[in-house]
């Protein structure tokens, strides 16, 4: 098979380079701390090495004991570890998301110890990339996620959790959950996240007319019209939300076809998951690290 058609990071790969509980407490171990540091009891710049009976390693120059799984989601697991890495591995893998019933499947775990590890999976991700304003061009749209309910569809339907999206064009994708779409609520949701004097596209929703009062320069689309891009030659800027879009529809894909359902309590977490997998695309084995760095 070509190099182009292998897969970035195979099982194949995922099991060489973890082939046992020992492996995946090295890793843990050389992310967090690495193998040479300052010890934190003698101040001296020491190498650690692996005790035998403990998960732990222990300070060349003055034997103090460091537990590198200590406050982390591993610390008092019964699960082994390599287990808990390959579900990490299928988050950073999969295009649509895993859920708690393919995890018990997969890890041969019972239902309820599999969704626990995918709920602090997601919570970790929420916490990978850290944050940076938006800036440059971003599109701007808010949807409608949740069952199915009889009665009125798009905005103002019920039982719906309301989410917003924001995409800057050749840059990251976030995401917030938010109560409505009134104007205090999207100005804040902006302004928190959007950068002042970035240009921003949206639709013809009357609440984002506020935006260009607060320094964004600020073009709409009109999907009433069947309009989807427009071109400003004023500011040589084309105007549309079609990136976002695309965005929410493969998050929604992925809830009907993985989860079928999210409820509003949980919805922030799966939005993280999805968000992070799309913000770093192509780079499966840098994911990975990124994740467990954080646990």
């Amino acid at each position: 098979m070509s190099k182009s058609k292998l897969p970035a990071f195979s099982v194949r790969d995922f099991f060489q380079r973890f082939p046992d509980d020992e492996a995946c407490l090295t890793h843990i171990m050389e992310v967090r701390f690495g193998m040479k540091h300052v010890c934190r009891k003698c101040g001296v710049e020491s190498t650690f090495h692996r005790m035998t009976e403990r998960r732990a390693f222990a300070c060349a120059s003055c034997g103090d004991h460091l537990y590198p799984t200590a406050g982390t989601v591993f610390e008092d697991t019964r699960t082994p570890l390599q287990l808990w890495f390959y579900a990490i591995y299928l988050f950073v893998t999969t295009r649509h998301g895993v859920s708690g019933k393919e995890l018990q499947r997969q890890l041969g775990v019972t239902y309820k110890t599999a969704w626990r590890m995918g709920m602090k999976i997601r919570e970790l991700i929420g916490g990978v990339d850290g944050f940076e304003m938006l800036a440059g061009h971003v599109e701007l749209d808010e949807a409608y996620v949740g069952g199915r309910r009889k009665g009125k569809r798009g905005r103002g339907a019920e039982g719906k959790t309301v989410v917003m999206g924001m995409k800057e064009r050749g840059g990251k994708v976030r995401t917030e959950v938010i109560p409505n779409v009134k104007k205090d609520t999207l100005r804040g949701v902006v302004l928190r996240n959007v950068e002042t004097g970035a240009t921003v596209s949206t639709d013809e929703l009357m609440s984002y007319g506020l935006l260009e009062g607060d320094g964004y320069t600020h073009g709409r689309v009109k999907h009433s019209d069947k309009e989807w891009a427009i071109y400003d030659y004023r500011t040589d800027e084309t105007y549309s939300t079609n990136h976002v879009e695309s965005f929410w529809k493969l998050f929604k894909a992925s809830v009907r076809s993985t989860h079928i359902h999210v409820s509003s309590k949980y919805m922030d977490r799966y939005l993280n998951e999805f968000a992070f997998r799309s913000n770093h695309r192509d780079r499966q084995n840098a994911m990975f690290d990124l994740i467990v760095s954080r646990v």
